[in-house]
């Protein structure tokens, strides 16, 4: 599996190994090539939780001029 991946909206998400198994984060781009990441979670299942999804969505918002 590629290590990065598109879930549209302008949302990325990387997928990070760690000591307690694989983690994701959902993060986006800003003006000056910045990353911002809005969510990080541990990943149960095959397909990112439409609630991670929306939690990132809402935060990209409050973040956005």
């Amino acid at each position: 599996m590629l290590y990065i991946r598109s879930l549209g909206n302008k949302l990325w998400e990387i997928r990070i190994q760690g000591k307690r198994g694989i983690a994701r984060a959902i993060y986006t781009t800003v003006i000056s090539r910045k990353l911002v990441i809005l969510h990080v979670f541990i990943k149960k299942t095959q397909q990112t939780p439409q609630r991670a999804i929306n939690l990132a969505l809402k935060r990209m918002k409050e973040i956005q001029i």
